[in-house]
């Protein structure tokens, strides 16, 4: 039996369903993905496109397509601008944003790619002090 995830953007107009097997899991630390996903990496599960059924909301996808060679896609929600699965026009594979899923995929990061690129920043993250909700000041 094929196990299905279910995901979501953050306002739920856009709702999917990936079904395994997954390919890969990557979390890549290239600038392109910092500057799409606005954080310090993007993390990516990667599958053959058959693998997507979507459930709602897929007329709220935008796609946007760098004019230059080279430089990722991304597909958003166009209500709250989550990111979304979409089709890596470059290798064809399905690109499932791994934090839009509401279960655990069964799988986990796989390594940590462009990492010579990561943010100077990064390496604080590992040791910074952690807290179960916002800190109280």
């Amino acid at each position: 039996m094929t196990e299905k995830f279910k995901g979501a953007c953050l306002c739920g107009d856009v709702q999917y369903e990936v079904t395994g097997p997954f390919k890969a899991f990557h979390v890549c630390h290239c600038s392109q993905c910092r500057r799409s996903t606005g954080t310090a990496h993007a993390s990516n599960i990667f599958t053959t496109e058959d693998n997507i059924k979507w459930l709602s909301g897929e007329d709220q996808v935008k796609r946007y397509d760098p004019e230059e060679p080279g430089v990722i896609s991304k597909a958003f929600c166009t209500h709250c601008g989550s990111l979304v699965p979409y089709l890596s026009a470059k290798s064809g594979m399905l690109i499932i944003p791994a934090g839009g899923l509401s279960e655990d995929p069964g799988i986990t990061p796989q390594d940590n790619i462009f990492w010579k690129d990561r943010a100077d920043w990064y390496d604080a993250v590992p040791g910074a002090p952690r807290f179960d909700g916002f800190p109280i000041k």
